[in-house]
């Protein structure tokens, strides 16, 4: 996904990947019950805004395990994006690579506003105002647009 619009969903900094989805709930692949527990040691009110979201989180979001289930869980709740001034980079290569869109800028946020951005033109959009973000590489850029890695990986075989 290059562009995309969502309601924010405001979290701090040094969000761990374990406080998206505990690691009592791998034991299990099944996606459904991932979604029904994400952020729950956190915040449970979190799970049920997720779908059409763009989390607009502090710095470091992703730290901790490299657990690829993390960005899985949110993509699967209906996350759009993750906006963070800075990630944890495992996080953010597992992002891309299931198609999440990990996108480096530092905004502030309002609960529910609405959140639009353009990865191919370079920025995010929040009340109006327009901020630059990180470019990512055009590799990364065509591996979002494909849906995730294995997309990509199909798509050029």
């Amino acid at each position: 996904m290059m562009q995309g619009i969502g309601h924010a969903v405001c979290l701090g900094q040094d969000i761990d990947t374990d406080l998206v989805i505990a690691g009592r709930y791998l034991r299990t692949k099944d996606h459904s019950q991932w979604v029904a527990h994400v952020f729950e040691d956190l915040d449970t009110s979190i799970a049920p805004r997720l779908k059409g979201a763009v989390i607009v989180a502090g710095k470091n979001f992703g730290c901790g395990s490299s657990r690829e289930q993390a960005a899985i869980a949110l993509r699967e709740a209906g996350v759009v994006a993750v906006i963070a001034p800075t990630f944890a980079r495992i996080f953010f290569r597992n992002a891309i690579n299931i198609g999440l869109p990990a996108i480096e800028c530092n905004i502030t946020c309002t609960e529910g506003q609405k959140i639009r951005f353009n990865l191919a033109d370079g920025w995010v959009e929040a009340e109006g105002k327009q901020y630059p973000i990180r470019p990512l590489s055009p590799r990364m850029q065509e591996i979002l647009a494909a849906g995730g890695l294995v997309n990509y990986w199909k798509a050029r075989s």
